[in-house]
């Protein structure tokens, strides 16, 4: 010891103390003392100082050893007690060792009581010590269970040598894995047992590194949901280097997992929309352009028929050109109704005649390697829809009946008329014999972008197309499946009143003819500038055409004009942007605008007003010559001051 030792010395004889003392220091021990000789007295020295060491004689009038030892064990010291004693019996002796005493030395024998005193201080040090780390361990062994039995980790012990064992599972084990940890420890294949088997041979991969790395696992709960956690763990090795376990934490990070999924399903989703709106900007483009090309097509056919008899022999390839024309028009509209350029024009049709008319194509999509039925109603299955969105459903749900049939099979389109007591609405069936949907698959079909197949063969949006289609037209549609069996679409439409658009046509009337009005003509596309100008002029009209709107600017200042015609979409200035400028001249000016987009949308995002006079690109000679005099005859007839429509975008 580094300080002067303090000694309790109880001893009757002063004399003997000092003999004890003087034999200690002579020795080399460094210390203090404090002598009683009774009970009270020794009570009181050890409540006011701690003794390093206590010295006893056996027998004193007042006192004895065995007393002084039953203060020490009172006291809750641990000190070394040594009795020393002139002479005293050995059953005494071994009594007060057993109760005790460390060591006896006789007074005649004192060179003995330094040595026997330095090893006994040694000995309580090193038990002050044990106790220490004893109590640091139980201390630490506290802490760490109540930190095992409330982490919401899993703390995990696996040993490796000399055998495989799962030695230790925290508590969280019962609320992360749905097993409690009591039945998972011992052998690892109850633990392992739970791993997903994509994800097994690398966690026990990893329980058999000495460096793991970090590790993201799957399990399966007893339940069948799935939990993912993540796992930190190090090697423990022995004074060899020999690996004896893997101790570390599994972490739950199902919820980080399926957050990240989420978002990674977003952005696929914002990449294919993105994808989308690009091929919906560039079908509405070439639909724009194509419209003006058809415009040419058509108006040349109608104008070289007029121009030729009745009975002319080329009369009816004109017509063909006419009916191709309208065809290609037909087509166009479509793509611009996918582009969301063109908004739906509802008219009463016949679903029996539109599954007929689309018959063609269908086959064409689904191949000759399935057997195609067709089951039509006799009664008239009228509905209320835009043509384009009704071929659309059929067109999906044939080609997504064609992908469950990869090895061919049987596709049936059946139509009917549902009566009960409240409706009697018209079902459109589509079923196929291909591989069914699980109930999962059926109750996410309708979701946009979800699809069973892999990546890069799905976009995931026919059937959600097909169910906004039918909600849009006030219908429903179900899902009748068996894994296995096959698959039945069921939709449900309002049923339509005959339109009188089924009523007989009118005789053809003449066009009607100009009366000398002038009319500005701006359109960039020469060739159906030109035609334009032609038709109006043989009807009568005073023409004056350009294909720059500035030139028009240009000319309507320098003289009086009837009526502007001009193209909606052209470079530099737009038709809306045209008006504006000529109406802040002439506010009474009428315009009519063509186009080869509808009235509810251009590129950009414009619009225009609902009562703004526009014909839609591809036209015939009789349409474009009657919207031109009822445009003029609007204008004509309105109060003196009125001002009409003006044409300008709103965005």
């Amino acid at each position: 010891m580094s300080h002067p030792i303090h000694l309790l010395i109880c001893e009757d004889s002063d004399d003997d103390a000092l003999l004890i003392v003087r034999r200690l220091r002579r020795d080399g021990l460094e210390l203090s003392y404090h002598r009683v000789e009774t009970r009270a007295e020794a009570a009181a020295a050890l409540q006011e100082r701690r003794p390093d060491v206590v010295i006893s004689d056996v027998n004193m009038p007042a006192f004895s050893a065995e007393e002084a030892l039953q203060l020490l064990r009172q006291a809750g010291l641990d000190v070394p007690f040594i009795l020393v004693s002139g002479q005293v019996g050995e059953e005494s002796a071994a009594a007060l060792l057993r109760a005790g005493a460390h060591d006896f030395v006789l007074k005649d024998r004192l060179a003995r009581l330094a040595p026997a005193v330095q090893r006994e201080l040694r000995e309580a040090e090193g038990r002050q010590q044990r106790r220490a780390a004893e109590e640091a361990l139980r201390g630490s062994e506290q802490r760490f269970r109540l930190l095992a039995e409330h982490a919401q980790d899993i703390i995990f012990r696996f040993r490796v040598h000399p055998e495989a064992e799962v030695e230790y599972l925290s508590p969280a084990t019962a609320l992360i894995l749905g097993r409690p940890a009591a039945q998972l420890v011992g052998d690892p294949e109850e633990l392992f047992s739970l791993v997903d088997p994509g994800d097994r041979s690398r966690i026990e991969g990893s329980w058999r590194s000495a460096d793991p790395a970090p590790l993201a696992v799957r399990w399966r709960r007893p339940d069948g949901t799935a939990v993912w956690t993540e796992q930190r763990a190090i090697g423990v090795r022995d004074g060899s280097g020999r690996l004896l376990a893997v101790e570390g934490i599994l972490r739950d990070i199902t919820e980080q997992v399926s957050a990240r999924e989420q978002r990674e399903q977003l952005e696929r989703q914002l990449r294919q929309a993105e994808r989308l709106e690009a091929v919906g900007q560039l079908a509405g483009g070439v639909a724009h352009d194509f419209n003006n090309l058809l415009g040419v097509i058509m108006a040349s056919a109608d104008v070289a028929a007029y121009d030729l008899p009745e009975d002319h022999p080329i009369q009816a390839e004109l017509a063909s050109i006419e009916r191709a024309a309208e065809r290609g028009a037909a087509l166009t509209r479509q793509l611009l109704v996918f582009s969301r350029s063109e908004p739906p024009q509802l008219e009463t049709l016949d679903l029996n005649a539109v599954v007929g008319d689309t018959e063609q194509l269908l086959r064409r999509t689904i191949g000759e390697d399935l057997d195609f039925v067709t089951r039509l109603t006799d009664d008239r299955p009228l509905v209320c829809m835009d043509r384009t969105r009704l071929e659309q459903i059929l067109v999906n749900l044939v080609v997504n009946a064609r992908g469950a049939m990869p090895d061919g099979g049987q596709l049936t389109i059946t139509t009917a008329i549902v009566v009960d007591e409240t409706q009697c609405p018209v079902r459109l069936s589509v079923a196929d014999t291909g591989c069914g949907m699980t109930p999962e698959v059926i109750q996410r079909a309708f979701e946009p972008f979800f699809t069973t197949k892999g990546p890069g063969k799905g976009t995931g949006l026919g059937l959600s197309t097909v169910y906004g289609a039918v909600t849009e037209a006030g219908g429903e549609i179900t899902i009748d499946s068996t894994p296995g069996v096959g698959t039945t679409v069921r939709v449900l439409l309002p049923r339509a009143e005959p339109s009188r658009d089924e009523q007989e046509t009118p005789p053809h009337r003449p066009p009607d003819r100009g009366r000398d009005e002038t009319v500005l003509v701006v359109e960039d596309a020469e060739d159906l500038l030109l035609l334009v100008q032609r038709i109006l002029t043989q009807a009568g009209y005073c023409v004056v055409d350009t294909s720059s709107p500035a030139e028009a600017l240009r000319i309507a200042s320098e003289r009086p004009i009837d009526l502007v015609l001009t193209d909606v979409i052209m470079p530099d200035m737009s038709g809306p942007e045209l008006a504006a400028g000529l109406q802040a001249r002439d506010p009474a000016l009428p315009i009519l605008f063509m186009s080869g987009y509808s009235a509810g949308s251009w590129p950009g995002g414009g619009t225009l007003p609902p009562d703004t006079q526009l014909i839609h690109k591809p036209f015939t000679r009789q349409t474009l010559l009657s919207q031109v005099r009822e445009a003029l005859d609007a204008a004509q007839s309105s109060p003196p001051g009125s001002l009409p429509s003006r044409a300008t975008i709103h965005p």
